[in-house]
């Protein structure tokens, strides 16, 4: 198993300018320690929107790459989401699950089928051309360089730690200054 924070920095070296990101709840204030961006979308608000957010950006804006940073527990609440994103096959879409087997924005309680869910299985299934484990920090740091410069659709399952402890000001993630600054982000070329 990877330590998230060290899986998210090798992730950001990474990350292009452009590129935006939409990390969930306990991912999301890991990836806002890691790589401050205007173009992180924080304010979906809802386990399991993320990436049905990040599937009508990538959509919306063919010309930016967009990555999703899911849970598991979130991905499990909209697992649907695996077929539509799939379907539309946007050459810009990324969708990474952190798989640590725990509901961690609500409480860490673990998540149904615990240790034996295959998300990987769940994105072939779904008609994910392209798809990836990642359970070893060297081996994510050699190889995600090259994952994100396949076209999309592309899924990601990250076998890693649950979050170190956080200070969950949700106002960093819901706020309506960062709502602002994504959408002036997102206009700007």
């Amino acid at each position: 198993m990877m330590n998230h924070r060290k899986c998210f920095e090798a992730l950001a070296r990474h990350i292009a300018a452009d590129d935006i990101v939409l990390p969930v709840y306990s991912s999301a204030f890991e990836w806002l320690d890691v790589r401050p961006s205007a173009l992180n979308y924080t304010a979906h608000g809802a386990m399991g929107l993320a990436s049905s957010h990040g599937l009508g950006l990538a959509l919306g804006r063919p010309d930016r790459r967009v990555i999703v940073l899911d849970g598991d527990g979130s991905l499990l609440m909209n697992i649907g989401t695996l077929v539509t994103a799939a379907a539309a096959a946007p050459k810009n879409f990324y969708h990474f699950v952190c798989e640590n087997g725990t509901y961690e924005a609500n409480g860490g309680h673990p998540i149904p089928n615990k240790g034996k869910v295959n998300f990987a299985a769940l994105a072939r299934g779904a008609g994910y051309g392209s798809v990836h484990e990642f359970s070893d920090l060297q081996n994510f740091e050699q190889q995600i360089g090259a994952v994100l410069a396949e076209p999309g659709p592309v899924f990601g399952v990250l076998k890693v730690e649950p979050a170190r402890p956080q200070q969950r000001d949700y106002n960093r993630i819901h706020g309506a200054d960062v709502r602002q600054m994504f959408k002036e982000a997102i206009k700007a070329r």
